[in-house]
């Protein structure tokens, strides 16, 4: 099994929230200003990085080989290393699938979910985000897609070469901040250099995030379908106005979780900018009392 690198902020004794990023993303992407008003307001606060990012193990994927379930299993891994028969899971992209997942397989472990910028399980938001890249027709039911900003930016880097030094690299991951953040709200640019020269020091390997997609790709039925009915979780679902990645997916999945919650989110894209960290930690702290 991989090292998992984690941390946690406030009181061994408040109720343990654990927070789960998205796919390829480190645990400092949840912003310490967030999870400082989270540990302030009474919570034993857990971040961490998956498996091939940030200060996590780098796997060999040829040599070990694994699956979204075993990176949804990294959570229940965490919890275990830090003493938690259960908690508050509160998610982001991605990661609000593993944490849709974990409260459909085991409700015992999930006292409340949060799932912010997330799609719903089951949805396939994968082959939807691919033939929008490809510029293929969505068959009839298919999640919404990402804006057209979205869908070119991506295009562009899939058509660019790689990025040949930090520098290099860390500019495209300005550029893809820039477009994960949307419209609605100011984008400040030396935040964003200053989060994306983090992320790179920080990294024991940035290319091998990419097992992430190999994940993926070995077990392409991952996500069950129908099962959000079963979520027992008091769940808050949590969308931006501006949300360029998973743009109406928020409601579905309130719609399909029974007495699930929507908030929405003025001017948020896909980031978790210093703007709305008042008012999504007062959600977080107001939802897991």
């Amino acid at each position: 099994m991989p090292n998992i690198w984690s941390e946690e902020f406030g009181a061994a004794a408040d109720a343990p929230i654990v927070l789960v990023m998205g796919s390829m993303s480190q645990g400092i992407l949840w912003p310490d200003e967030f999870v400082g008003r989270l540990a302030a307001g009474g919570r034993r606060v857990i971040r961490y990085d998956h498996r091939d990012t940030g200060m996590s193990d780098i796997i060999d994927f040829e040599k070990d080989p694994y699956t979204w379930d075993d990176i949804k299993d990294d959570v229940l891994r965490v919890m275990d290393a830090h003493g938690l028969d259960g908690a508050h899971l509160v998610c982001h992209s991605a990661g609000g699938l593993l944490g849709q997942l974990i409260a459909v397989e085991r409700p015992e472990r999930v006292r409340t979910l949060t799932v912010i910028g997330s799609s719903p399980l089951g949805g396939g938001e994968g082959a939807v985000l691919m033939r929008a890249l490809m510029g293929e027709p969505q068959p009839e039911g298919s999640l919404p897609e990402p804006t057209p900003e979205f869908v070119a930016f991506y295009r562009e880097v899939i058509a660019a070469p790689p990025p040949r030094d930090r520098r290099e690299r860390i500019e495209r991951m300005i550029a893809e901040d820039r477009v994960l953040h949307g419209g609605g709200l100011p984008f400040d640019e030396d935040a964003s250099r200053r989060l994306a020269e983090r992320l790179y020091d920080r990294a024991r390997d940035l290319d091998s995030a990419a097992n992430h997609r190999l994940a993926a790709a070995a077990k392409p039925d991952f996500e069950p379908v129908g099962v959000l009915h079963r979520i027992t979780a008091p769940t808050l679902v949590v969308e931006g106005t501006h949300e360029p990645a998973k743009p109406g997916h928020g409601a579905l999945i309130a719609e399909g979780i029974p007495g699930a919650r929507l908030m929405t989110v003025q001017g948020m894209g896909h980031t978790l900018p210093p703007e709305v960290h008042e008012e999504l930690a007062g959600a977080v702290l107001a939802h897991t009392s």
